[in-house]
């Protein structure tokens, strides 16, 4: 068989180991049992509020007990070692059979509820909690829930440190579950810290006090400096910047359009030289049209 495997068939019988401690030693007052295989064979420890009802008269009731595990789970030779509960306000299962048997007898969810827990604290138990979840009052089921002190939730405190029991409350409505858990007197939890009285720690080197609020108050406060002088000082500035530029422009604009007027002139004289070379290439054509002429009359003449 594979190791998963066994491991869960070890889980199931333990809990069916428990449910049968349960139905067999209820009356007793039964709280809880721990199973262990041993190379003589298997040692299981039983807490129980009343001892001598588990043994019973000559040992007749564990004799009993011992021989149903043989016969019912194949246990080999079975050692039942049965211990007795100091305290059983503390034992989450004794205070859930407790509790369901209260509601069984008919009291009030809320009054069984209150004092359970009162007397757990009482007890001494750092932290208890108590959920009924079920048919309590109505048709409807739902969760009630008591609390008191300290409790753990989650985490490695929670399965190591916890003491959590169940036990069922056979109403007419329905069955009501109940689970009690307590944190045990004297438990030391992760986050619990202490404080030395007689402690003698090291000395820590003090620094140099410096002036203090008062200090700085009572003294006369610095002048401060006109900003609005300084700010006019900055306008002037800005002004003169601003006026030196304005003056480099105009200067710049003035060389600039008397470029133009120059250029403009130039090129005026250029076209009335030209107008000039007209009239006389037209005159000089005229003269040439008129000699012609002439000469044409001249030969009509001889003719």
């Amino acid at each position: 068989m594979a190791d998963e495997h066994q491991f869960i068939e070890n889980g199931l019988q333990r809990s069916q180991i428990d449910e049968f401690f349960a139905e067999e030693l209820g009356r007793a007052g039964y709280g809880g049992m721990d199973v262990a295989k041993t190379p003589m064979g298997t040692q299981i420890v039983l807490k129980a509020e009343k001892p001598g009802m588990v043994i019973g008269k000559g040992g007749k009731n564990i004799r009993k007990v011992t021989r149903e595990l043989e016969e019912r789970f194949n246990l080999d030779d079975p050692q039942i070692d049965v211990q007795e509960v100091d305290e059983p306000d503390l034992n989450a299962r004794i205070v859930a059979d407790r509790l369901a048997n209260a509601l069984e007898r008919g009291w009030y969810f809320r009054k069984a509820g209150h004092t359970t827990i009162d007397r757990i604290m009482d007890a001494g138990a750092l932290g208890a909690e108590i959920v009924l979840s079920g048919k309590v009052t109505g048709a409807r089921s739902r969760v009630e829930k008591f609390n008191r002190g300290y409790i753990k939730h989650n985490g490695e405190p929670a399965q190591e440190i916890v003491d959590e029991g169940q036990g069922v409350a056979v109403m007419k409505l329905g069955t009501i579950g109940v689970t009690v858990k307590i944190i045990p007197p004297g438990a030391k939890l992760p986050d619990d810290f202490e404080v030395e009285e007689d402690a003698n720690p090291e000395a820590v080197e003090q620094i140099e006090e410096t002036e203090s609020v008062e200090d700085l108050l009572e003294e006369e406060p610095e002048e401060v400096p006109d900003v609005s002088e300084e700010a006019d000082a900055e306008t002037d500035a800005v002004d003169e910047d601003v006026v030196e530029e304005a003056a480099v422009e105009a200067v710049e604009e003035e060389v600039v359009d008397e470029a133009d007027d120059e250029d403009d002139e130039a090129v005026e004289e250029v076209v009335d030289d030209d107008e000039e070379l007209d009239e006389d290439v037209a005159e000089e054509a005229a003269d040439l049209v008129a000699e012609m002429e002439d000469d044409d009359e001249e030969e009509t003449e001889e003719e």
